[in-house]
């Protein structure tokens, strides 16, 4: 088996691989030398690609797909080309341009994108009642100080990678999300810099949503922060249930990264998508919508 992983943008297709190795051959493809490097000395006998195309042409049984936001839907446009699974790191999108592009392209049962959230052994297999619920919330804790210092600016920068309103709020609205369905809308989103100044974005958020239902929900995002932690609270009459996710003592397993490429593989071997491309289409939509209503501060 061999894996085509197409782009390393983000630190995920790194840690993606860690687990992949293990299950088959890795092809690779990446535009920046410094993080090809990094990559060929933890994995030597990959096979360096000089281009997509030419990674594409290579055969791959399945595609992990990490390149910077505006790069994206041309990229997917290519890997759908080939038949192949592919896992499109989050998030698919980060504008409405971006989205759009996307919604031209053939997205069927083969393409997954989605938080690795979804997969922590804490919260992959919870379900909940809708006719119960009052309301959910999901708190996203998870740094962004990297950013202040000019670490890939891109996904800081709105109009690109989505800054901290998008690239971190994912995470919750996800949550939330596969908890309820994707029959949601944003009713409203608000974005602040509290701590990091040399940010392009935000480093807190919130957004407020509603489903058809009528059940409200609300997500946090605080990027200023010791620790990695996400929270989803769901009240009911009868009081609040709580689901914590941490990176507990085996980070890969414990944040849904082990679960994510099980489900990936299980593509691979001619599974559908986990993630109906209906759900990972909502909450695009909501991250697009929030971060429209919610322009970073000073760019207003």
């Amino acid at each position: 088996m061999r894996i085509a992983l197409a782009g390393l943008a983000t630190s995920h297709p790194y840690t993606d691989a860690h687990t992949l190795s293990k299950h088959g051959e890795l092809a690779v493809w990446e535009p920046d030398q410094e993080r090809l490097r990094r990559f060929t000395d933890e994995h030597p006998g990959a096979h360096v690609a000089p281009s997509l195309e030419a990674l594409m042409q290579s055969g791959p049984d399945g595609v992990v797909l990490t390149v910077p936001n505006p790069r994206a839907p041309a990229a997917l446009a290519r890997v759908l080309e080939t038949g192949a699974p592919v896992f499109m790191n989050k998030p698919a999108a980060a504008s409405r341009e971006q989205l759009d592009a996307l919604d031209r392209l053939p997205i069927g049962d083969r393409v997954m994108s989605a938080s690795v959230l979804r997969f922590a052994p804490s919260f992959a297999g919870v379900t909940v009642d809708p006719a119960e619920v009052l309301a959910v919330r999901a708190t996203v804790r998870h740094d962004v100080g990297m950013w202040a210092n000019g670490y890939n600016a891109w996904q800081d920068t709105p109009g690109q990678g989505g800054g901290t309103m998008v690239t971190m709020g994912v995470h919750g609205v996800e949550l939330l999300v596969a908890l309820l369905g994707p029959d949601v809308r944003l009713a409203g989103a608000a974005g602040a810099v509290r701590h990091y100044e040399g940010l392009r974005s935000e480093d807190t958020g919130v957004m407020a949503l509603r489903w058809g239902s009528g059940i409200t929900g609300t997500v946090e995002i605080l990027g200023v922060s010791e620790q990695e932690r996400y929270t989803v609270t769901v009240h009911t009459r009868a009081g609040d249930r709580e689901i914590v996710i941490e990176a507990g003592d085996d980070p890969l397993k414990g944040l849904g990264y082990e679960g994510t490429i099980e489900a990936f593989l299980a593509m691979v071997a001619g599974a559908p998508s986990p993630v109906p491309w209906e759900q990972t289409r909502a909450i695009l939509e909501i991250l697009v919508s929030a971060r429209e209503a919610a322009p970073a501060p000073g760019t207003a």
